[in-house]
């Protein structure tokens, strides 16, 4: 299958001279639920808006069906926006709250279709549906409406131009615990009913496991692995991903007893000094004297599981 999404080694650096992407390479397939982890400032976030290029990259390439979209133009790219579309992490910030609903969603709409009124009209309300909303909300105002329902309304306004790629940019993040299966299972309902392609961006591993296609791993700006979901959860190879993964809760009591917690030990190092070699050794437990002088490739160990790790 031809890839939607090809990076090729992408850079990207803030101008106080810190490097958030570090030549990262990832390929997104129509239909796939891509995951992206880490902790913060792993640059994950970072990637995501690069991709649809919010932010300029510094180097590499993004091809999106096979077009370079970091050399194309004005008019083009104002075109490819149609195509990718983002729903952004905090539901508090992103609706204007000068617009009711009906303003929000109907302003892409009238940027990208030639509708009429009336017919837009019927999209808003059908859109609504789709993502849990009445009809009659489409009249009132974000302020009105809790935490989980403003991520539905801006879920509802980036499937408005009927987008083929979704970045979510941590979209559950900000939502209490309650709610956030809810949303996780109406974006998975949604890409089955659409067609949709997801880039979906997490800090954490405990909730994308079972709508996840694939699974990377991000630390200071680089994927140290990547594999099928149920693979990574099952065979984590590198030390970070099984870090991450041993903090996930566990339910069971019993478990929780019997399992053993594995503790990241010092601090994340700033990404205007990233530690040559590994960037993880400084930190790992399993680390060797080549660890910090040459840094590992990202390489296929087991089919369709790469992994940047020299143990």
């Amino acid at each position: 299958m031809v890839d939607m999404i090809q990076i090729n080694d992408l850079k990207f650096s803030y101008p106080d001279g810190s490097a958030a992407l570090r030549g990262v390479s990832l390929s997104v397939k129509p239909g796939e639920f891509v995951t992206l982890c880490g902790l913060s400032g792993c640059g994950k976030s970072t990637l995501g808006r690069v991709v649809l290029h919010l932010l300029d990259n510094t180097g590499g390439q993004i091809l999106y069906h096979g077009e370079d979209v970091t050399t194309v133009s004005r008019e083009k790219l104002s075109a490819l926006r149609r195509e990718m579309q983002i729903i952004f992490q905090d539901p508090y910030s992103a609706l204007d709250p000068h617009h009711n609903v009906e303003e929000i969603i109907r302003e892409p709409m009238s940027l990208y279709t030639n509708a009429s009124k009336s017919d837009i009209d019927e999209q808003i309300v059908e859109l609504l549906k789709k993502v849990g909303m009445k009809a009659d909300d489409m009249y009132k105002y974000a302020y009105e409406f809790s935490g989980g329902q403003r991520q539905r309304i801006g879920i509802a306004r980036a499937l408005a131009v009927k987008p083929e790629f979704l970045l979510c940019d941590e979209p559950i993040s900000a939502l209490d615990v309650s709610i956030q299966a809810q949303v996780v299972n109406m974006l998975e309902d949604l890409q089955e009913e659409l067609g949709l392609t997801y880039l979906f961006v997490a800090h954490d591993l405990s909730m994308v496991r079972h709508i996840s296609t694939r699974i990377g791993v991000m630390y200071l700006g680089k994927i140290v692995e990547i594999a099928e979901s149920d693979e990574l959860y099952d065979h984590p190879m590198h030390p970070y991903t099984e870090a991450l993964l041993s903090a996930i809760p566990v339910a069971d009591p019993k478990l929780a007893r019997s399992s053993k917690r594995k503790i990241i030990k010092g601090d994340l190092p700033s990404p205007m000094d990233v530690p040559g070699g590994c960037r993880f050794h400084t930190r790992c437990p399993y680390a060797k004297p080549e660890c910090s002088q040459m840094e590992p490739p990202l390489v296929e160990r087991t089919p369709g599981h790469f992994v940047a790790c020299h143990i």
